[in-house]
């Protein structure tokens, strides 16, 4: 047991030591970490055989693409779900079924398969890989550029074609698998699992993690959020989907919840380095002897599949209307082969399809199509006018506001209203459970997040953010939040709300753009409405509010050098008229004192 715990661990430190030295060294050259995290994997498995279970990593680091889709679930609202449809069940439709009938005709051309073994090779090669795809989107911050969504789009229609090409695997096979049942009792399955998910998503996580977030408990929140994950996973799984396809439904479902910042955040550090294992762990199961033996076979079939399927997805994003930069860059996204494929052979092979050795073949034309999918990417961003670059097509929405408020307590209540009525959007974060479910019975859409966690302000759009307005209540907090903001995003202009006067003086050491006390406007409403109450008139008030208003920016620049007692000449401790022109030098004393009395008033000033 000792052994086998000390060979995990050394495992686990060799994977750690190749993602750390090969992801920032092709990050800085130019090809990206996709491309690192496989050749780390390529040489710590194939080549030096320091790792020789590839396959099992993989199927463990496959969760690091179920995360990634659940991730990219809560970035989608139903009502951009549903504005995407078009490009989801027509461009994504046209892809596979065109890509799969043009490979079929090649493979039984070329090899003289049977025209089953054909179907299954054509199927399981028309799908693209979705987590090479996303990655390279997100690294190059396009994911919500036009090119990206229609590529996600095309991407998540291959991951709901899966069904129905496993499906079809059986009936391809020579003689039928047994065991197997008609075939609507899988589709009444799979609906079933689909609406059991709706509705657990419409009435039971919400009110699960409103519990939660109520007690405060933060690794309570994680486990919440990994247990959806692969709770509504393994449900689709059960149910003959992927479990990726679960994961985005469930992502999908709480898009619209307080706790969507939250949860993505929880959820950020779990998906980067288990989808940085699956990386690996497809160079890890690359299997050298099968690639010697099929040399020329794969130096052919790799370019032709990726050429083939390249020219049918530029013909059909050009047929749904899309410009030659944006039909280019998603060519040279998605030509390759896909994890998905590695299911599909493997069940067709087990069913007689074709044979294992066919399979081994596909899988290993399928990782190195994967492997050159960086280079493609950047091959095709070489192959675009660059008369009409397609960064003016940039759709954010539902993806960030102008303004990022965290802390909806009283004072970022009363600022949004100005804010939302001079037109102006607000993304707002608050980590009070009570709070937020207040402000919802009112119709205010605040999300659930710690905004001292840079993790949290990324996943709620400070990068797009024109003006973070930090309103928490506690100085520390406002303190540690700005000091972030300044370290992490220097760029960001940041207006933040003063406990008093001491944090002002605070907050204008630090360069904030603007800050305002909490209480200073309204006791200078609150001092001047009192001043015309006892008989001022109304212009007279406001000048004596301008002339304190005056002072105290004045005493502040004196106490900015000075300190706290800087400056108190501005500062009125006694009434300003009427006030005695000389001060009395000695005690007044009543006239009609009785004799021999000596009691006197106090000094009146």
């Amino acid at each position: 047991m000792a052994a086998a715990d000390a060979s995990l661990y050394t495992e686990g430190l060799v994977l750690l030591c190749g993602a750390i030295v090969a992801a920032p060294l092709f990050k800085k050259i130019g090809l990206g970490t996709v491309l690192g995290y496989l050749f780390a994997g390529i040489v710590i498995g194939p080549v030096l055989r320091i790792i020789s279970d590839g396959e099992e990593i993989l199927h463990f680091a496959e969760l690091g693409v179920v995360l990634l889709l659940f991730v990219i679930g809560l970035e989608l609202k139903p009502s951009r779900l549903w504005q995407m449809r078009r490009d989801i069940f027509g461009l994504g439709l046209v892809q596979v079924v065109v890509s799969a009938i043009a490979i079929t005709a090649a493979v039984f051309a070329v090899s003289g398969d049977t025209w089953a073994a054909a179907i299954g090779i054509g199927l399981g090669l028309a799908l693209s890989s979705t987590a090479f795809g996303i990655q390279i989107l997100e690294e190059r911050g396009d994911l919500n550029t036009r090119y990206g969504q229609q590529s996600f789009s095309i991407l998540l229609f291959q991951d709901i074609a899966i069904v129905p090409i496993l499906a079809l695997v059986p009936l391809l096979a020579p003689i039928s698998a047994e065991g197997s049942g008609p075939v609507y009792i899988d589709i009444a399955i799979t609906v079933g699992a689909i609406i059991a998910l709706l509705v657990a998503g419409r009435y039971l996580l919400n009110p699960l993690f409103q519990l939660i977030a109520g007690t405060g408990a933060k690794e309570a929140m994680i486990a919440a959020a990994l247990f959806v994950v692969l709770g509504a996973g393994m449900l689709m799984q059960v149910a003959g989907l992927s479990m990726a396809m679960g994961a985005f439904i469930a992502g999908v479902m709480l898009a619209e919840s307080s706790y969507r910042h939250e949860l993505e955040a929880d959820i950020e550090p779990f998906r980067g380095i288990l989808l940085g294992l699956f990386f690996m762990a497809v160079g890890l199961s690359l299997d050298l002897s099968v690639i010697l033996e099929n040399v020329l076979i794969i130096l052919v079939a790799v370019p032709v599949l990726m050429v083939l399927k390249a020219l049918v997805i530029y013909g059909a994003c050009r047929a749904f209307g899309s410009s030659h930069n944006t039909s280019i860059q998603i060519a040279g996204l998605l030509p390759q082969g896909g994890e998905f494929g590695f299911v599909i052979f493997s069940a067709a092979a087990a069913a007689g399809v074709f044979e294992q050795s066919t399979a081994s073949l596909l899988v290993a034309i399928v990782t190195i199509s994967m492997a050159l999918t960086p280079l493609a990417a950047v091959l095709a961003r070489r192959m675009m006018h660059e008369a009409s670059a397609d960064h003016m097509d940039e759709d954010f929405e539902g993806a960030g506001s102008d303004v990022l408020m965290v802390g909806f307590s009283r004072f970022g209540q009363i600022a949004s209203q100005i804010l939302l009525a001079g037109g102006s959007d607000v993304t707002i974060i608050d980590q009070s459970a009570d709070r937020i479910r207040s402000a919802s019975k009112f119709g205010f859409k605040i999300y659930f997040g710690d905004g001292t966690r840079k993790d949290v302000l990324l996943a709620a759009g400070i990068q797009r953010a024109k003006i973070v307005a930090v309103c928490t209540h506690k100085k520390e907090i406002t303190d540690k939040i700005v000091d972030m903001i300044q370290a992490d995003f220097p760029n960001a202009r940041i207006f933040a709300r003063a406990y008093d006067r001491g944090h002002t003086l605070s907050l204008r050491a630090r360069g904030v753009d603007y800050e305002a006390r909490e209480t200073f406007e309204s006791g200078m409403l609150f001092g001047r409405k009192t001043l015309e109450a006892l008989g001022t008139s109304e212009d007279q008030a406001l000048a004596i509010s301008d002339d304190v208003r005056h002072r105290d920016e004045e005493r502040l620049a004196i106490q900015a050098v000075e300190g706290l007692l800087g400056g108190l000449e501005k500062l009125h401790t006694r009434p300003v008229s009427p006030e005695p022109l000389i001060k009395p030098k000695r005690k007044s004393e009543r006239l009609d004192t009785p004799a021999g009395d000596d009691q006197t008033l106090s000094d009146p000033a």
